[in-house]
């Protein structure tokens, strides 16, 4: 164990000079392999602080470094003056920039949702620099109904009032996946879902991430990655499911297993699309399977 731990912000450019920023626990003198944390749709690099903390501080069997991303238009990256670049290419192409200015030339990739489209999207792309790979309550198939009930709140969100009403809101949009979350627990969540300046309460992100998924036709089937997906059969891969997800399913979760020859799952319970990742035994899966991956 390390007895201090060194956490800067980091900010970076983007391909098209957008200014990014990045949580960077640790350092690149730290032994163990780096770890690249990638948060989900609306999400931000803040989602990780427990979880990359302890990484860092040495959970899997050394110290390593671990950076958590904002994409753009999230956290405390600018927000983009074209919405249309709230898109997977774009932030892509981010998040590899970002790995070269900051000198990780290859990590643990650990990706919530949207992190982990990026994840596949990068074993197919760039595969060298994975050298594990944790997906969050994302597969190659992704849920109709989970995607409707994100569109249906995603920049929609009325303004709460106080820590208290932003608790009652992550409540009601969410209480119905996360079924065993402690007073803690929601409130936690609240504080990285919104921030709050001079009493005004803000999301975390840009609200025209909402036109991003306006035009999409859910009725019809949505693509498929499991090419992509595929990409990752050379490294370690670890699955987890949110209980009552709604985005990932039993039933992809078991072919991704029957696909993927060194796949390991682990079903978090009370929790539905995405697990927080805030509770130890889930923390414990990944560092025990981070330290697997190194021996």
């Amino acid at each position: 164990m390390i007895e201090e731990l060194a956490i800067e912000s980091r900010f970076l450019s983007a391909p098209d000079g957008l200014k990014l920023h990045a949580r960077d626990y640790g350092s690149s003198r730290m032994p163990g392999t780096p770890v690249l944390c990638l948060p989900g749709l609306s999400r931000t690099a803040a989602d990780f602080d427990v979880i990359a903390r302890t990484l860092a501080q040495g959970a899997a069997t050394q110290p390593r470094r671990v950076v958590a991303l904002d994409y753009r238009g999230r956290g405390l990256s600018d927000r983009d003056t074209n919405w249309q670049n709230y898109e997977l290419r774009v932030e892509n192409a981010d998040m590899l920039a970002c790995m070269d200015a900051l000198g990780v030339e290859h990590a643990i990739f650990l990706g919530t949702s949207r992190g982990g489209i990026h994840t596949m999207m990068t074993a197919a792309t760039r595969p060298g620099v994975i050298k594990a790979a944790i997906l969050n309550d994302i597969g190659p198939v992704i849920e109709a109904q989970g995607l409707a009930r994100i569109r249906g709140y995603i920049g929609k969100l009325p303004a709460p009032h106080s820590w208290a009403d932003a608790v009652d809101l992550a409540k009601r949009v969410m209480g119905g996946q996360f079924t065993s979350l402690s007073e803690d627990d929601w409130l936690a969540y609240a504080q990285l879902t919104f921030e709050e300046t001079k009493g005004k309460f803000t999301p975390r992100y840009d609200t025209r991430l909402m036109k991003t998924l306006e035009g999409m036709d859910l009725e019809a089937p949505l693509p498929s990655a499991w090419p992509q997906f595929e990409g990752l059969g050379n490294v370690p891969t670890l699955c987890l499911r949110g209980e009552n997800s709604d985005l990932l399913s039993s039933t992809t979760l078991t072919e991704m297993g029957k696909r993927h020859p060194r796949f390991e799952t682990h079903t978090v319970a009370g929790q539905g699309h995405a697990p927080l990742l805030l509770d130890e035994p889930t923390i414990k899966v990944i560092a025990d399977f981070i330290t697997r991956c190194e021996s």
